[in-house]
């Protein structure tokens, strides 16, 4: 039987799900290393690393460093999320997206804010807040700050057409962050922004970006009351 030639990680990445699936390769298996899967499917070394890396970070290998790579005993289903422009969003739903800049400029934040992003205590960052619109109607009340030492382009942005959401994801790389979903109690302002009884349930993001060591911006989005958010495994 002619050995498999694989050219690519996904092809790689696809054999070795089949194994897993199949049973081939039990949970807790040790499986073959590197170079032996590398020899096998005919391709380099790299390749199989990055397959398997894939794999481990979604939950499905446990790899451990000078004690190889074994399938997960109780794989971890991981949820995949993006950050995604909240126009495409509206737009995916069929309905009208509407955009509404509500204040810009420069001030000191709070403790926690400037706490969070990690400035002196007295610098000024970017502040905006903006209402996302469906159909007319309030969607997702924005409230953002811009750390302008690591975006300094934001400074000259007016932010009256394109909402810091969308020009972030165009102008300011990112490395990683910190997400946090709730269900928190509408405050005056985002009740009177979002057109809601005041004390009404909305579903909150809090999400801080950061670009290496530097901190790109801290935003809270506060959705309309029913608001749900999907995602997939």
């Amino acid at each position: 039987m002619n050995k498999p030639v694989l050219q690519n990680w996904q092809s790689v990445q696809a054999e070795v799900l089949r194994r897993i699936h199949s049973r081939h390769w039990k949970p807790g298996d040790l499986i073959p290393t590197e170079t032996e899967l590398a020899a096998e499917f005919g391709c380099a070394r790299a390749t199989v690393n990055r397959a398997l890396r894939t794999l481990a970070e979604s939950g499905l290998l446990d790899r451990r460093r000078k004690a190889g790579t074994r399938v997960a005993l109780q794989p971890v289903a991981k949820a995949t999320l993006d950050i995604s422009l909240i126009r495409h969003d509206v737009e995916a739903r069929g309905q009208t997206y509407g955009y509404q800049l509500l204040e810009r400029r420069m001030e000191v934040p709070p403790p926690a804010v400037s706490g969070a992003i990690k400035t002196a205590s007295k610098t000024k960052l970017l502040h905006l807040q903006a209402l996302h619109l469906a159909d007319s109607s309030p969607h997702a009340f924005e409230d953002r700050w811009i750390n302008t030492d690591v975006v300094p382009g934001a400074i000259a942005e007016p932010f009256d057409v394109i909402s810091g959401n969308e020009w972030l994801l165009s102008h300011a790389p990112y490395t990683h962050g910190d997400i946090a979903f709730s269900a928190a109690t509408a405050s005056e302002r985002e009740a009177t922004v979002l057109g809601c009884a005041g004390m009404s349930a909305l579903f909150v993001i809090d999400r801080l970006t950061w670009n290496n060591d530097g901190a790109v911006t801290k935003v809270r989005l506060a959705f309309e009351p029913g608001h749900r958010m999907r995602t997939v495994l």
